[in-house]
């Protein structure tokens, strides 16, 4: 276990300002509330592609769920998974877990791992956000941002709101991370 797991354990409510960065640190040292209310640890992944994805139920680029859960079913035994981050941050999210979980699964069949509403920005954003922002300088900008994330955990890949599931940009990336 590295120094940082040794020092602290990363949940969604923990605060990352008690947590100095190093380089050992990987997305496996960070753990969401999945939107059931359990924990959705990302070290239960280890060893998988992550599509980490802050999400929004009432976006123009809702439509993405669908490419995104068709994404996650092709590739998931080739070693894929998606990870949603439902996030009010824009205005463009349902007020409970309850609701956004129940609009994907109605809606867009959505099977793949959600966490509960997070902020993916900002002083209140969840610590593996605010890890990606201190790694890479990079925050998502609106809903339906992309964080891919490599076998080893570290982060191979950043995407806008445009970079579709089914575009070549992006698959061309999930591909070479799970080869």
């Amino acid at each position: 276990m590295g120094e940082i797991s040794r020092r602290v354990l990363l949940t969604g409510g923990a605060a990352m300002t008690t947590m100095a960065l190093s380089p050992e640190t990987t997305a496996w040292d960070f753990s969401f509330t999945s939107i059931e209310d359990g924990t959705l640890k990302l070290a239960d992944f280890r060893g998988r592609v992550l599509l980490v994805t802050n999400t929004a139920s009432f976006c123009g680029y809702t439509y993405q769920y669908e490419q995104l859960e068709k994404l996650h079913a092709s590739l998931q035994p080739g070693g894929l998974t998606v990870v949603g981050v439902p996030s009010q941050d824009f205005n463009q999210e349902s007020a409970s877990n309850a609701e956004v979980k129940q609009f994907c699964e109605a809606t867009f069949g959505v099977e793949f791992p959600m966490a509960g509403l997070s902020h993916v920005r900002g002083a209140q954003a969840h610590p593996f956000y605010r890890w990606v922002k201190a790694a890479k300088d990079w925050e998502p900008q609106w809903n339906f941002h992309k964080v891919l994330i490599g076998r080893d955990g570290r982060i191979r890949g950043l995407f806008g709101s445009a970079d579709e599931p089914a575009g070549a940009r992006l698959r061309n990336a999930v591909d070479a991370a799970l080869a």
